[in-house]
């Protein structure tokens, strides 16, 4: 069959035959659909990614929406390296129906990237039953925006939106959020927009997908003198497009309820991933979530993978 390959790391797939998936006994291979090329997908095969195997070569992919032998529309994912998932048959031991009237190519771009935020918005919210003001760091990319789209599904009294992209902030300012532009000149400016986004009342939960120096000025943000020194604040820190690294001041965690923690794989298990996806399918199905996407045939896996912009590469059957 046809599939994606990564020879090495560093270097960009080619379509090539591979073997058919090994399959367990009285299983059927599931037809290809659309799989997502995600950020995690091009992080694992690079290697780059701290959950790499590092095994090559490899079949990338890691969820897909895919076919049955019975016809059914199914969202897979947990695929077995070195096999992932961009192949036209392929095997993955997770098969959740999709819903009737959803686009399965959006649900093969946008389930990655949503159950980020979502997988923490929801369990914030059975903690508390209440979301509260949500504040995202990062919200004008593919997870920032879908975490923001979220926590208006799920009911926040207020969200908070920061990210770089104009027109993606326009867009979330028109479906109701605070926005706060990060293109600053400088960390006091950074800081200062925060604060004045932020107001007089602290987030209860803080979504961060860039982490580095907006970080620390979130931080900043945060300890100010004026806010509710009772506030409780959960930060979750989930990715880190701004840096790997950022320096949390001492008296912030003095002088405040605050709990810093973070999201990713290893730290959410499977099942509690597993657990929200029916119901994030299902918001992709009526319209509360929505993610842009180019579709790319095997063949141009290449062009699919070197894909960027606002919309989630998807690759396709030939």
């Amino acid at each position: 069959m046809r599939a994606a390959v990564v020879t090495e790391p560093g270097i960009p797939p080619v379509c090539a035959e591979v073997p058919e998936p090994s399959m367990p006994d009285g299983r059927e291979a599931l037809e290809l659909v659309g799989a997502g090329v995600h950020n995690i997908v091009r992080g694992l095969a690079s290697g780059r990614h701290y959950s790499s195997g590092g095994g090559f070569p490899l079949v990338p992919g890691i969820d897909a929406v895919a076919r049955t032998d019975d016809g059914r529309l199914v969202y897979t994912g947990f695929a077995r390296p070195p096999m992932g998932t961009m192949g036209e048959r392929l095997y993955a031991p997770i098969q959740l129906d999709v819903p009737v009237g959803a686009d399965p190519l959006m649900i093969a771009a946008g389930m990655n990237p949503a159950l980020s935020g979502w997988v923490v918005l929801s369990a914030r919210r059975q903690e508390l039953g209440a979301l509260g003001t949500v504040l995202v760091l990062g919200a004008t990319g593919m997870s920032g925006s879908l975490a923001a789209q979220a926590a208006h599904a799920l009911g926040a009294e207020r969200v908070i939106a920061a990210g770089r992209d104009p027109q993606a902030l326009d867009r979330l300012c028109a479906d109701g959020a605070t926005t706060v532009s990060l293109n600053q000149g400088g960390p006091e400016a950074l800081e200062d927009a925060l604060a004045a986004g932020i107001g007089d009342a602290s987030p209860g939960l803080v979504l961060d997908y860039v982490w580095g120096p907006v970080a620390e000025a979130a931080f900043g943000a945060l300890g100010r003198s004026g806010e509710d020194p009772e506030a409780d604040t959960s930060y979750v820190q989930i990715g880190s497009m701004a840096g790997p690294r950022a320096s949390v001041p001492a008296d912030l965690m003095r002088s405040r309820r605050i709990r810093i923690s973070g999201s990713g794989a290893g730290s959410a298990s499977p099942e509690e991933m597993l657990a929200e996806a029916p119901e994030v399918m299902a918001r992709f199905a009526d319209g509360s979530l929505h993610v842009p996407y180019t579709a790319y045939p095997l063949g141009r896996i290449g062009e699919a993978w070197a894909h960027a912009g606002r919309s989630r590469a998807v690759v396709v059957p030939d």
